[in-house]
């Protein structure tokens, strides 16, 4: 009986071995073929890491592109007009650009779509001295503005100064390409239009030039989205699940830097680019400035409205910035 007994045992003890040995090649096999299911994507940034970019970096390092079957690879562009371009040509899955860009490349029959707002309001602000004796676009007239030599910017300048009652043909406009600080910090122009509040700004003040800085919106020109995220048409209408566990990563990364601003930045950080290394203290005090702008409130995060789809596009045609029509509704895709 006993002997019987130990039989019995030894064969449940050898079964139990093997079903343990076949659950962990399965395990196995299971995390092998999960890095290979991973599908990869290949996403460009509009300009070097620098805070706004600390929710894609927060998804890489937590986890939340893999836990959609997601291997992102996030680029730097060489050129500013790279992401647009290598979008178009199906040579890059995603960038990040700029809302009147779409626009503005939809009208040249270049068939790209948003599918995600990232900064919901205007980073691009006219920027003067604070002790300057501009107060409002109005008192631009015989004052310079520097500026790198962009169409919208000139459209900008000229709707803020107009709406404001004042000459936008006064205005003249100078091109100092990307030198914005050290044009405002010689004194070689009056104003600035290309920089950012949460870049341009805060160096300068921290130079000890102290800015004052006009919203755009609060002058004729519609509250657009600064930053957006794009594809090709073709790669949306092919895949459009990718995109959408990419947004639900990037909502999750999102989520986790604005609850953990200091340990968000702080991942950002460990990617920064060698050639453009960043200032702790600046990237700090833009991420504060960022969160709010990127907020949906009651929406998800990258939610589009298309009101302020139509808004844009109306403004770019009557300003210029576009020759043809541009259906608004075709521009942009929340999924």
């Amino acid at each position: 009986m006993k002997k019987s007994f130990l039989i019995v045992i030894c064969l449940l003890l050898l079964m139990l071995s093997a079903c343990g040995k076949s659950n962990e090649k399965e395990a196995e096999s299971k995390g092998a073929s999960g890095n290979k299911k991973l599908e990869k994507v290949s996403l460009m940034l509009d300009w070097y890491p620098n805070a706004v970019h600390s929710f894609l970096y927060a998804a890489e390092e937590k986890g939340y592109f893999k836990e959609q079957g997601l291997d992102v690879d996030i680029q730097m562009p060489a050129d500013t007009n790279d992401p647009l371009k290598l979008v178009a040509a199906d040579q890059i899955d995603m960038a990040i650009t700029y809302q009147p860009q779409v626009l503005v490349a939809r009208g040249e029959d270049i068939p790209v779509q948003s599918f995600g707002a990232i900064v919901r309001h205007p980073l691009n602000q006219l920027m003067v001295p604070a002790d300057g004796p501009v107060q409002s676009p109005k008192d631009l007239a015989g004052k310079t503005i520097g500026y790198p030599s962009i169409p919208l910017d000139e459209a900008i300048v000229q709707s803020m100064v107009k709406s404001d009652g004042g000459d936008e043909k006064k205005v003249k406009m100078v091109d100092v390409g990307w030198d914005l600080i050290p044009a405002m910090a010689t004194k070689k122009t009056d104003a600035l239009i290309g920089g950012y509040i949460n870049h341009e700004k805060l160096l300068l003040e921290k130079e000890g030039h102290p800015m004052r800085t006009l919203n755009p919106a609060d002058f004729g020109v519609p509250d657009y989205y600064e930053l957006v995220l794009v594809a090709s048409e073709k790669g949306l209408k092919a895949k459009p699940e990718v995109f959408k566990k990419f947004m639900t990563a990037i909502g999750k990364g999102q989520k986790f830097v604005t609850e953990h601003p200091e340990e968000g930045l702080a991942i950002l950080l460990k990617h920064e680019d060698k050639s453009s290394p960043l200032e702790k203290d600046i990237e700090t005090k833009s991420l504060e400035m960022l969160l709010p702008l990127m907020d949906a409130k009651d929406q998800p995060f990258g939610y589009q409205d298309p009101e302020t789809w139509t808004k844009v596009a109306e403004w770019l045609k009557d300003n210029k910035v576009i020759e043809k029509e541009v259906n608004p509704e075709e521009s942009f895709k929340n999924l």
